[in-house]
């Protein structure tokens, strides 16, 4: 069942949808950023856009300065607001671009150009409950706009010497409480005021193996649009999913699916500093609890496999989809309950699962790329239907972005397409057919 699908931006630059958030709530707006090669692995966009589908309207949103670059930008699902990635202003040899060195950013759709940083910054001990002392990465609203989740690391854990009492920097999981001020020191010229955060997630230098500690965690996603239902009836409001880095019995490091429950206050201290000390981590709320959810060693094909991809949940937070190969190495989509259980496999399709991918607010559908189309699949039967022709390789829709629109109906993508001035990604649109509405 084919589709109509419609190119939206033709400017011959580079243009990056992020893998979730890049609709506005209106559904009108599509948000990118500029990043010159096709995957976006070059962090070297100066510019926030975004594009009306129906007029093909570009609006600068913002332009970074000062040697700094920005990128990976999402929508507030609840306001015509948008967080992205803001590397360092006038770097300097020991401040490059990095994953300890990049931050939050906000910016109003109507006011374009006036940026506000989200996240709160302190290098200087005694550190400030509140601000983290590193890089945010992948900025995500929660579905009431309240929260900005994101991926985390720590310069000052980065710039420490190996040693066994030491802990290292690895990548965790943070929130933001949006519209709830820090104010820090000056004692560090990279130091700044922002919003409340914390980190959310625990690992470990070293993971016992066969255990559920983990040493990374990693591209999440908010369950639900308001948290899950427990096992006992009770509503968990807000979580996040993600996927952590065990150690199996047999010493091999694999993804599996965890969970983080999170506290509605999540300014209380738990086990040990907010804010961490010069040689530990900072410690998640009281009331944060995270679960291991997935159990794969055994497969034959272990933990999370495919393309590079977030986990995803169904709006009424009972399914967590991830990707994970079948017998015969073939890339499906499963999912697993946010309460535990076994997984279901719920695709069984020749091809593999080539894309990130997005629910629709109705639970309906997910949205994907496969054998060089995009596609949707049936979240009740696990049917595949093919939305577009099937490109060549060269001009396959890209993995890093299939993002559904707040209506169901359209799905934003991303081609490479040869033009007079070379090759640039482009944003497209398909429509689903009036049989899959």
């Amino acid at each position: 069942m084919k589709a109509t699908e419609m190119q939206i931006t033709t400017v011959p630059h580079g243009h990056i949808l992020t893998n979730v958030g890049a609709w506005s709530a209106d559904g009108e707006w599509l948000a990118y950023d500029i990043r010159s090669d096709a995957a976006g692995d070059r962090f070297d966009g100066n510019r926030i856009e975004a594009v009306n589908v129906r007029t093909r309207e570009v609006r600068v949103l913002y332009r970074a300065a000062n040697g700094a670059h920005c990128g990976v930008v999402t929508w507030n699902p609840i306001r015509p607001q948008l967080v992205f990635i803001h590397g360092p202003e006038a770097p300097t040899p020991d401040w490059q671009y990095g994953p300890y060195h990049r931050e939050g950013a906000l910016v109003e759709f109507a006011e374009p150009g006036r940026m506000r940083r989200l996240d709160a910054r302190d290098l200087t001990p005694p550190f400030t409950p509140g601000a983290l002392r590193g890089g945010s990465h992948v900025h995500v609203f929660s579905a009431d706009g309240a929260l900005v989740s994101f991926t985390y690391e720590d310069h000052v854990l980065a710039e420490l010497p190996e040693h066994p009492s030491h802990h290292r920097n690895q990548r965790n999981l943070g929130v933001t409480v949006v519209g709830q001020p820090v104010k820090v020191s000056r004692g560090h010229p990279r130091n700044h005021d922002g919003d409340f955060t914390v980190m959310v997630t625990r690992t470990v230098n070293e993971p016992r193996p066969g255990s559920n500690e983990i040493r990374k965690a990693f591209e999440e996603g908010w369950v639900g649009t308001n948290g899950y239902v427990r096992t006992d009836g009770t509503r968990q409001r807000r979580a996040l999913a993600f996927q952590g880095h065990v150690v199996t019995s047999a010493g091999e490091t694999i993804s599996e699916v965890f969970l983080a429950d999170l506290p509605d206050d999540l300014t209380r201290p738990g086990g040990g500093p907010l804010a961490g000390t010069e040689t530990r981590r900072p410690e998640p709320p009281a009331g944060v609890a995270q679960h291991r959810l997935t159990f794969t060693a055994d497969r034959k094909y272990p933990g999370i496999q495919g393309p590079r991809h977030w986990l995803r949940t169904a709006p009424d937070g009972s399914r967590i989809a991830f990707l994970m190969r079948d017998d015969a190495g073939v890339a499906q989509l499963w999912t697993v309950s946010p309460n535990g259980g076994p997984a279901v496999q719920l695709t069984r399709n020749e091809w593999g699962i080539a894309s990130t991918f997005t629910w629709s607010a109705d639970g309906r559908w997910i949205a994907h790329v496969m054998d060089n189309s995009v596609c949707v699949t049936d979240t009740a039967s696990g049917r595949t239907h093919r939305l577009t022709e099937r490109s060549d390789d060269a001009g396959a829709p890209r993995p890093e972005a299939c993002v559904l629109a707040p209506d169901g109906r359209r799905i934003g993508f991303v081609r490479r397409v040869r033009q007079a001035k070379g090759e640039f990604n482009q944003v497209f649109v398909v429509e689903l057919p009036a049989g899959l509405r």
